[in-house]
């Protein structure tokens, strides 16, 4: 391994037979990390590794977590980074994150939030800023294993495939507070999406970046980045692996029983989005059209009623389909409108669900872990 001044790890280029060197000498593909596919290693293809934790108010856990990755990782044959979110913590996490990453190494970066964005929005703070092939993701309380990321990567990329998610199969964790909310989650999750997870809950996962990259997430909708991966990638492109899980020994859970409640609400949200997301005029002009079909019919009838010389001025019914047809009316011009967002949103920027204020990330060959 060679180092530049400032700290920054390099793989060197790749050895190749001499029949091959004067070729590969003339592809602007070698670099600093050497020509993809010459680094093979057990069968995983080269790779860059980008590891996401997002930590809110765990300020015991910061040191122990870098420790733990790093001591996890330390001997990977493949270049690394670790990227660690501070959700504007209140406690100290930030500054004991950058104060111990910046004594481990360079691939070490802490990302801070300007305030608490929620657990989604710093997901997707890291994910934006990680440079790596493959991105693993976990939680910042410990009760992932590390140890188990080399696993999850190697079953990615050897199985050729765009999702590896953990299992925690003997989860660690209190009954009632815990796994009772999150048995409730994963069935509701199975029953709405059709993807057959036994623990869409588990933070651990590694993902292929390129296909990552083409979702974004919002709200609360980390629970159901398998659910968003399958509007641009295949189920079958995913699998599932059993990983270590253990107690936590410091800090608090941020979660409860109040997280089965959002979760219901989540579904009701991707159920749009997964369905009608692209096509928002149907779902509210399918609606509009039922409920003013319902107050035409009303009033038709009232109409006929009228004709034949009943009274009809003091009849419930005739507010009924009053109120409906204007209802009809106002949903159809809502799904217009929907319609014409929609389509600014996609032709304009999209904006971001989060704002921090870190500086320029590392070029995209500086700043890793590396043994060669």
């Amino acid at each position: 391994m060679t180092a530049s001044s400032t700290g920054e790890h390099y793989l060197p280029s790749a050895s190749l037979p001499a029949a091959e060197a004067g070729a590969s000498r003339n592809e602007a593909a070698v670099g600093a990390f050497g020509v993809h596919g010459a680094l093979d290693v057990g069968g995983v293809p080269f790779h860059r590794l980008s590891v996401v934790v997002p930590m809110y108010n765990e300020v015991e856990n910061a040191q122990p977590l870098i420790d733990e990755v790093h001591a996890a990782l330390a001997g990977y044959p493949f270049p690394w980074e670790l990227l660690v979110v501070d959700d504007g913590s209140r406690d100290g996490t930030g500054a004991a994150l950058e104060r111990h990453g910046a004594s481990v190494g360079p691939h070490i970066r802490v990302i801070r939030l300007w305030r608490n964005f929620r657990q989604t929005a710093a997901m997707q703070a890291g994910i934006d800023a990680a440079r790596g092939d493959v991105i693993v993701t976990m939680d910042g309380d410990l009760q992932n294993d590390p140890r188990d990321i080399p696993k999850l990567v190697a079953r990615l990329l050897t199985g050729d495939l765009d999702l590896v998610a953990g299992w925690r199969k003997d989860r660690q964790d209190g009954f009632w507070l815990r796994k009772v909310p999150s048995r409730i989650a994963n069935h509701l999750i199975r029953k709405s999406t059709g993807l057959q997870f036994n623990d869409l809950g588990c933070s651990l996962k590694a993902f292929r970046g390129s296909v990552l990259r083409e979702v974004r997430l919002y709200g609360e909708m980390h629970r159901f980045i398998p659910a968003w991966l399958a509007t641009v990638t295949s189920p079958q492109r995913m699998d599932e692996v059993p990983v270590n899980h253990r107690a936590r020994v410091a800090g608090t859970s941020k979660y409860g029983l109040s997280r089965t409640f959002r979760v219901i609400t989540d579904l009701l949200s991707m159920h749009f989005f997964l369905n009608y997301g692209t096509r928002p005029g149907h779902f509210f002009g399918g609606i509009g059209l039922a409920t003013g079909g319902v107050g035409f019919a009303i009033l038709g009838w009232l109409t006929v009623l009228k004709i034949t010389g009943q009274a009809i001025g003091g009849r419930p019914l005739l507010t009924l389909g009053f109120f409906l047809v204007i209802a009809g009316l106002q949903l159809l011009l809502t799904g217009v409108v929907a319609e014409l967002l929609i389509r600014i949103y996609y032709d304009g920027r999209h904006a971001q669900p989060y704002h921090h204020g870190q500086g320029a990330a590392p070029s995209d060959d500086a700043a890793w872990h590396s043994l060669r």
